[in-house]
């Protein structure tokens, strides 16, 4: 079997990549969170408020790893990286959504608590999700050898 590289199957990156992706995601919890309060002081359903305050923070965030966090690590085209990060964001939407309707229905916080736990909740799996698949490095080797190759930036 070929060898994946630094950290394996299950690498996360670089250190600074990691630094990069956490200043980049409180910019996203500023976006999220101002958006969501905004939209709800509308008179908005919380959770389709909090669903459109998610996905444009989850825009906001690709463009910014996209050009900064991950500029080295790009493959194929920005569309392409945006449909797959998007795709794999939305896992973290799921999170995100399911802890704020547990968190204000069944534990009595505020909306915008319950949707920081969220946050908090799904940064980690939002931040594997990304090194992973929606900025791996490949190297194309003979078909059946074929590797993924997280090296470090």
């Amino acid at each position: 079997m070929a060898s994946r590289g630094r950290g394996g199957n299950f690498g996360l990156g670089s250190p600074a990549n990691f630094l990069k992706f956490v200043v980049v995601g409180l910019t996203g919890v500023a976006v999220n969170e101002g958006l969501l309060l905004l939209l709800q002081s509308t008179g908005m359903y919380l959770l389709l408020a909090s669903a459109i305050a998610i996905e444009v923070s989850i825009l906001s965030n690709f463009a910014m790893n996209d050009l900064w966090t991950f500029r080295e690590r790009r493959s194929g085209s920005a569309g392409g990286r945006l449909l797959k990060f998007n795709a794999l964001m939305l896992v973290g939407l799921a999170v995100n959504l399911g802890v704020l309707d547990a968190g204000t229905a069944y534990l009595g916080l505020s909306a915008a608590v319950a949707n920081l736990v969220g946050i908090a909740v799904a940064f980690l799996l939002r931040y594997f999700l990304s090194v992973r698949y929606a900025w791996m490095r490949t190297e194309a080797i003979e078909v059946g050898t074929a590797a993924k190759v997280d090296r470090p930036v």
